[in-house]
């Protein structure tokens, strides 16, 4: 097929890596891309959040599958002009993607088809804020109702830094503060088109910047899949699987069928389990970064094929996607200053040395190209990708080739899925 990937981040470069595999002949061109993914395929200057300019370059370039890699092209709504043009893409339109777009929306969703989760409180003061924190009580939630790139969520024993984080995000928009929900975090990517939904294999990531799960929140800093302690309660992943497919994402799908928005393309479900049971704690309408990472190289279906049948509303045709019994794991490297200032510019070097160890791939987030040198672009740099028969080879292998990069003033976790390797 002729594929046409929207996106720069290292989710994109994981999409665009996983088509490649299947050695299928596919004509892949990304927009905008980056240095990394300039290097495996053609990239476009395109605007990837308006949808007139990338419907006609999909239609001009003959393109038979438009994959909308990031959230804001989504939000912006450009899976719909693409649509109205009759061009296949996996994305939801502008009304779905509010489901990532409006923490309230979600929240009126999930309530409206019967899908548990914590009890939330909107707020469009300081003064509903601070009485909803003291209504729910500590740990305090807050999150932003808009999107704010992994960044709008805070969680806290203290009053005040919620108080100053509702603040802060009530200047953009209306804040939601929520019930805490105690329990380890899954994510787990469905694919809709529409009506039916196939699911992926689950995954866990570190959204704070330091060891311990310390520091601010971030995009993501890492991620492994599977999840082996999910079969202490469950019996299997398959079990599981099938439990959420069952309570929270048909449900969710088909409310929106229901209202004349359907959701095509891919429902991230961010759950928390809870002594309670499952709970969701947040959608997303795209695949998650870094849990993409780790995800689709385990994939064993064609990646391609998913995609066109959510596309196309002939995900009920297709069987279940099949995973590899294998271990991944990624760890992302980091500007310094990222979160909140991250230092660009840096030359990064030794990628290349990396990406030539057993079971390794480094996939580009934010790097550019600077008088023939690799730099860093922005704040998350680079994921570093290992499988493994197990847990432990993988970890070693990715933090292998971590060590053969140099990125001055660099940040990584040193303990993304130490808990599961033996």
């Amino acid at each position: 097929m002729r594929i046409l990937v929207l996106g720069s981040g290292a989710r994109e470069h994981a999409i665009i890596t996983a088509l490649l595999a299947e050695q299928a002949g596919h004509v892949i061109t990304a927009a905008p891309g980056n240095a990394g993914i300039a290097a495996d395929v053609e990239t476009v200057s395109l605007d990837p959040t308006n949808g007139a300019l990338v419907a006609e370059y999909a239609l001009e370039n003959d393109v038979e599958l438009v994959v909308v890699g990031p959230e804001a092209p989504l939000i912006a709504g450009v899976a719909d002009p693409l649509r109205t043009r009759g061009i296949p893409v996996f994305g939801p339109g502008k009304a779905a993607a509010q489901l990532e777009g409006s923490k309230a929306f979600a929240k009126r969703i999930m309530a409206e088809a019967g899908v548990p989760t914590g009890r939330p409180v909107y707020a469009g003061t300081v003064d509903e804020a601070v009485a909803a924190l003291d209504d729910l009580g500590a740990p305090y939630v807050v999150k932003a109702d808009g999107l704010a790139a992994g960044k709008g969520v805070l969680v806290t024993e203290d009053r005040q830094a919620a108080v100053d984080h509702a603040s802060y995000w009530l200047q953009h928009g209306p804040v939601v503060v929520e019930e805490f929900l105690d329990g380890e975090e899954v994510s787990l990517f469905f694919l809709s088109d529409g009506h039916d939904v196939r699911p992926l294999s689950p995954a866990q990531d570190y959204k704070r910047l330091s060891d311990g799960d310390l520091g601010p929140n971030t995009g993501g800093m890492g991620a492994y899949s599977p999840l082996p302690w999910l079969d202490e309660r469950w019996g299997s992943e398959q079990a599981f699987v099938d439990e959420v497919t069952d309570l929270v994402a048909l449900p969710t799908v088909r409310r929106l069928e229901h209202e004349g928005t359907p959701f095509i393309g891919l429902l991230y479900c961010g759950l928390i389990v809870t002594e309670q049971g499952v709970r969701v704690i947040e959608f997303n309408a795209r695949f998650g970064d870094p849990e993409t990472q780790v995800v689709l190289p385990r994939l064993a279906t064609p990646l391609s094929s998913l995609l066109l049948a959510a596309a196309t509303g002939q995900l009920g045709t297709v069987p279940r996607p099949e995973f590899r019994d294998q271990a991944a794991v990624t760890v992302v490297l980091a500007s310094e200053g990222y979160p909140e200032n991250p230092v660009t510019g840096r030359t990064i070097t030794g990628v290349d040395a990396a990406n030539a160890r057993d079971g390794v791939a480094v996939l580009h987030a934010a790097t550019g190209v600077l008088d023939g040198d690799l730099v860093a672009t922005g704040g998350r740099v680079l994921s570093v990708v290992a499988t493994g028969t197990d847990f432990t080879q993988a970890r070693d292998r990715a933090y292998a080739g971590l060590h053969d990069i140099d990125l001055p003033g660099g940040q990584f976790r040193t303990d993304i899925a130490a808990k599961v390797a033996r």
